[in-house]
């Protein structure tokens, strides 16, 4: 069996989880929902429920890990008490990696086109309706 790769330091596994943790619909579009719906008092609901429903989700997943020392899927089969169905979790986390690969990937696809109509100036005068005009034809075009 091939030896696992591990991190180099606790400060690299710390830069990872937070990146992992925080990921684009924190930095993207908690800024808009914020100003949208509440200030401080929404920021403070989601701080609640941040602390609420994800440490122990965290703690679950950091546990799962290092017991295992495996991905998602062959965790579950080396932890579970035999006879248990656990091992079938594990798939909803392996469907679930894929299913924010595929928003990920489709948001990447977004950042690039719009760096590469930025940078031919497809958007120089224009007003910002103009430019969610632009994304909403962009958006429209299923097989772009």
């Amino acid at each position: 069996m091939k030896e696992r790769e591990t991190f180099g330091s606790r400060l690299g596994f710390l830069l990872i989880s937070a990146g992992c943790a925080i990921g684009l619909g924190n930095v993207w579009r908690f800024p808009y929902i914020v100003g949208e719906y509440g200030g401080a008092a929404f920021v403070l609901v989601y701080l609640f429920f941040l602390v609420i429903l994800g440490l122990p989700i965290i703690a679950m997943e950091f546990a799962v890990g290092r017991a295992s020392r495996r991905s998602i899927t062959c965790s579950f089969n080396v932890l579970e008490p035999k006879g248990s169905k656990w091992h079938i979790y594990g798939w909803f986390g392996m469907i679930g990696n894929y299913i924010l690969m595929m928003f990920y990937t489709t948001v990447a696809g977004w950042l690039i086109i719009y760096f590469i109509r930025m940078a031919k100036g497809d958007f120089v005068g224009l007003n910002s309706t103009q430019v969610a005009e632009k994304f909403g034809a962009l958006t429209s075009n299923a097989g772009l």
